[in-house]
């Protein structure tokens, strides 16, 4: 068969996978990232092996097609995508075993390799993985000889709406294409199985923890690709965070033919270290190895986080101590790039919100990537872990992807110490079809997947309340001062939903005000949500009266604030840009911090500091002026073009407020001065009087 030369070239360009890889060594993983073909577009013939891709675009992934359009508020295109890469695989790894697992697609995909197809997957959240092991061709003995023959990587992806997949509503953009890393691993025959709705085929369930001992039990799915029975030695081995063997486990097992076993080992620690969110978030080192003679031909590595959690009506407990958590919702876009985000864009996410103070975060709506959750587990930050169940629920084929979405997400992620809750949906609020069948039958489900965890929801008010009694624990979603009641109505909201957390109290699992950081008003009303006028300053407002009430009531053991940054919602027509959402905290772009964000560090942060308020508000008309501050020192002392304006104590939201100062015309230098436990803390702002009135 004579190739096509671009199939030709291309052998001159991709590297054989796993060079090195022979049967008696543990897996390799490679990253399919680069030397992607691309076309949005559907087109006929492109899962074939003979298909000219010469003129398609070339990417690097993870990537989205929607980087533009999904951001910038126009009809934004769902549909289908194709994506073509070529490798190839030398003979040393023919008679192992090798897979193809994507961290996520969006939202439904089909693989072919070698105009052959590989399998298909429905759901744009959770990781996926196939064994082609069947459909390759392997490279000649003689690698010096001739070229290994190149295998064709077909992928269809499709975001288009459909009403058997969840989510059927939501305030976001969904983002289309292969927007998480891409992974070749190669195994020996018998391996630890990849192919449990993506997962590490290693579950650990730690059990009867306390301060003196706590119980493991780790499950190995082990699977035989050879054609005959095969024996090997299951090895686990627990390690500290200094790398020292605390626990082991060994035993002998015997896998037949093509099947996939399940082997669970126990095993019991003395004295564990516990992981204690923020304040100390301790991790062991779980290794699971196969292991035949002294080869180790599989191993698989997992984090083990040892921790008691308890909700009831007094609160939130992590091991057994009162723990109020004060959290951010935050989705996984980005400016420019959707949802094809790098780790280095989650660490700096992560790290805006651990400095921010907050100790927990609302994944939603939607499982997260698996570095994310692997950064919470690091630093500590408590997750609730969502299902994308939004608004709307479907029938006979919308439940049972909905099962198959919520086990992908519990079976990748069960091993996150972070992981507090799985939740089942968000603002369920249709008469029909019922939504309570489905409910009951994810909260079975996700009990029966792990028992160690609550389920949650979140409801808007009472929309539907039946459902609201289904999960073990409720969060809520109040907006007053946004999109119902006044910003004084957080209190009374509260008050009333004291009894809906079926004696386990709630959560506030969202709350907040939209803001633009170039719109300002210096005493600002109530704006239109719905309208293009959001000045910075309701914003902070609205966050100081809320936060107010939260904090009075320990009955609501928690709260979410919507949302820790601006995110893509392509309906929205509202603020200062279309398609944007801008109840964030921090810009879409992370570059700016809005007011609101420094009055949680305020109250939740130890790190000392001070700051102003309306410091962009550059430009004012009125010499008569109020200023406010936001610092978690206990007073501070404010001067006005180096003349000084006295000092303060702030309130018990951390809030100090100078009022009726007189700027001069021109140019105003405000500086503030603060002190905490030695560390002395300054910030200043500009800002310029002129004679001609301010117009919206």
């Amino acid at each position: 068969m004579k190739f096509p030369s671009f199939i030709l070239a291309a052998a001159l360009v991709f590297p054989l996978i796993c060079p090195a890889a022979h049967a008696a060594e543990p897996r390799s993983d490679t990253l399919l990232d680069t030397g992607w073909h691309f076309l949005r577009a559907d087109v006929e013939g492109a899962a074939q092996p003979v298909f000219d891709d010469s003129n398609w675009q070339t990417v690097t992934v993870p990537h989205t097609w929607n980087a533009q359009d999904g951001q910038d508020g126009s009809d934004y295109y769902r549909g289908p995508g194709w994506y073509r890469h070529t490798f190839g695989v030398p003979a040393t790894a023919e008679g192992r075993r090798v897979f193809l697992r994507f961290e996520g697609a969006s939202t439904v995909t089909e693989v072919y390799v070698n105009g052959q197809l590989a399998g298909e997957h429905r759901g744009g959240f959770g990781a996926f993985c196939l064994e082609i092991t069947h459909l390759l061709k392997f490279g000649p003995a003689n690698e010096a000889a001739k070229p290994s023959p190149l295998n064709v990587l077909a992928v269809r992806v499709n975001n288009a709406w459909r009403d058997d997949l969840a989510p059927l509503g939501g305030d976001f953009t969904v983002f289309g294409g292969l927007y998480r890393p891409v992974h070749l691993i190669v195994t020996s025959d018998l391996c630890l199985s990849p192919l449990d709705h993506g997962s590490s085929g290693v579950t650990l369930l730690p059990a009867n923890i306390n301060d003196q001992s706590a119980d493991v039990a780790i499950q190995a799915l082990v699977s035989n690709g050879t054609t005959l029975a095969n024996d090997a030695t299951l090895v686990t081995t627990i390690l500290d965070a200094s790398g020292q063997t605390v626990a082991t486990a060994s035993e002998s097992v015997s896998v037949p033919v093509g099947i996939t076993t399940q082997e669970i080992q126990q095993v019991n620690l003395s004295h564990p270290h516990l992981w204690n969110g923020r304040a100390d978030p301790y991790l062991y080192k779980v290794v699971v190895e196969l292991r035949q003679g002294d080869a180790v031909i599989d191993r698989v590595e997992q984090p083990l986080g040892l921790r008691n959690i308890r909700v009831d009506k007094t609160g939130f407990y992590l091991n057994g101590k009162l723990c109020r958590l004060r959290g951010v919702d935050a989705h996984q876009d980005r400016l420019d790039k959707g949802w094809a985000i790098s780790d280095a864009d989650q660490k700096e996410d992560i790290d805006l919100i651990l400095e921010m103070g907050a100790n927990s975060i609302r994944a939603a709506h939607y499982q997260h990537s698996e570095t994310f959750y692997r950064l919470c587990d690091e630093t500590g930050l408590l997750v609730w872990a969502e299902l994308p169940q939004v608004n709307f629920v479907g029938g006979d084929a919308f439940e049972e992807n909905s099962r198959s979405q919520l086990l992908d997400l519990i079976r990748q992620n069960i091993n996150h110490p972070c992981i507090f809750a799985w939740s089942l949906s968000n603002e369920l609020r249709q008469p029909s079809p019922d939504p309570d069948p489905i409910l009951l039958d994810l909260n079975k489900l996700a009990h029966g997947e792990d028992p160690t965890r609550p389920t949650i929801e979140a409801a808007y008010i009472n929309i539907w309340p039946s459902v609201n009694r289904i999960p073990d624990l409720l969060g809520i979603n109040l907006y007053p001062g946004w999109y119902r009641g006044d910003v004084n109505a957080m209190g009374a909201d509260l008050d009333k939903c004291a009894s809906w957390g079926r004696g386990q109290g709630f959560c506030v699992s969202e709350y907040g005000a939209g803001a633009s950081i170039d719109q300002h008003e210096a005493h600002p009303s109530q704006p239109k949500p719905t309208g293009t006028w959001h000045p910075e300053e309701w914003q902070a407002i609205v966050h100081e009266h809320d936060w107010a009430a939260i904090r009075a009531r320990p009955f609501a053991w928690g709260s979410f604030l919507w949302n820790m940054f601006d995110f893509s919602s392509a309906h929205r027509r509202e603020g200062d840009t279309p398609g944007r959402n801008d109840k964030g905290l921090v810009t879409y772009d992370r570059k700016i911090r809005k007011d609101a964000f420094y009055f949680y560090k305020a109250n939740w942060s130890d790190e000392p500091f001070v700051y102003l308020t309306d410091r962009r508000f550059t430009e004012r008309t009125e010499a008569a002026t109020d200023v406010k501050i936001y610092s978690n020192c206990d007073r501070v002392e404010l001067t006005v073009n180096g003349v000084p304006q006295g000092v303060r104590t702030g309130d018990d939201e951390h809030v100090f407020r100078w009022t009726g100062l007189m700027l001069q015309p021109g140019k105003n230098l405000v500086a503030a001065t603060a002190d905490r436990n030695g560390q002395h803390c300054t910030d200043d702002c500009t800002w310029i009087l002129a004679s001609a009135p301010q117009t919206k």
